[in-house]
């Protein structure tokens, strides 16, 4: 090929998502990750002093998505067989195009498997858009050219305008006064271990799902509305309660809505309990709301996609 016929170089603006056949999944904000590298090995025969190296069994590295809510309906239900341990496994591509859309490159994975899952701080000073962060374990992936095809819009496209860190709602069952002035919720992860499984003959490893780890979630609440987790707190903390049988803990959501009220998707939490109450720092000069942070374990979770009622 002549030097004046290479392809143009291009800017990777926008960035598709492919699973099970099906286009139009949805576009996301960003990716890393994705790459194939190989072991080396080094080998010495005896007392010789040279040394020689040969490539070892490769390994592809986890794909890490940025999403909001422009992806469509088969990507949150696979976020929500994730909740429930089955492990669901994906085929599909990455496509990366152009300023115009036009598909440059493609990633193609097979057998891919949610890995983690990390929802980001949610702030009611903060009216920012806000995005989540996507593990996914391959177990084969390979790089081709793009065919020059347009990417298909995502009818969910549009709905990454109405995400943003300060339209939720926290509940903790048996609280809701103390909650309904909750002002910040941090980020947290869901993570699901990954099995890797030689097999003679075969160049990568079998992945399999293992079991989940969910993770304590951390609020913060008004000190004025705190007066019941302190409460309860004391109650649980004392050696007698702690010897009681336990009562198999408490549920509680998070809500998750849009600037005209319409549920973009609820976290449901289940067997939770209040292990720590701990007042914000003070300050004598400070101007800001006196807060407290609760924290509280959980159990299991489950992940609802829209659908909801107006708030």
């Amino acid at each position: 090929m002549a030097f004046n016929e290479q392809p143009r170089t291009y800017a990777a603006a926008h960035f598709a998502l492919e699973l099970d056949g099906k286009r139009d999944v949805g576009l996301f904000k960003s990716i890393e990750g994705g790459g194939v590298k190989a072991d080396v090995m080094t080998y010495q025969n005896g007392a010789n002093y040279e040394r020689w190296r040969s490539l070892g069994k490769q390994k592809y590295e986890d794909l890490k998505l940025q999403v909001g809510m422009a992806m469509s309906p088969p990507f949150y239900q696979w976020i929500e067989q994730f909740f429930t341990g089955k492990g669901e496994r994906k085929n599909g591509a990455i496509v990366a195009a152009d300023f115009y859309y036009n598909e440059r490159a493609r990633r193609e994975f097979t057998e891919a498997l949610i890995k983690e899952l990390t929802f980001p701080k949610l702030d009611g000073s903060d009216p920012g858009a806000v995005y989540m962060s996507i593990g996914v374990a391959v177990e084969d992936l390979v790089f081709k050219k793009g065919g020059g095809q347009k990417l298909p819009q995502s009818p969910g496209t549009d709905q990454q305008k109405l995400w943003y860190a300060n339209n939720f709602r926290f509940r903790l069952d048996g609280y809701d006064q103390a909650c309904r002035r909750t002002s910040k919720v941090d980020s947290f992860t869901i993570k699901q271990n990954i099995i890797e499984h030689h097999v003679g003959g075969r160049q990568s490893p079998i992945k399999t799902p293992s079991q989940i780890d969910f993770p304590s979630l951390s609020f913060y609440v008004p000190e004025a509305d705190a007066q019941p987790f302190f409460d309860h707190h004391t109650r649980r903390a004392m050696q007698s309660n702690r010897e009681q049988k336990p009562s198999g803990g408490q549920t509680g959501m998070l809500e998750v809505f849009d600037h005209e009220g319409k549920t973009l998707f609820t976290l449901e939490f289940y067997g939770a309990e209040i292990f720590n109450v701990a007042p914000e720092r003070s300050d004598a000069k400070s101007e800001e709301i006196k807060l407290v942070k609760v924290e509280v374990w959980t159990e299991s979770m489950k992940f609802s996609y829209g659908g909801g009622p107006r708030v």
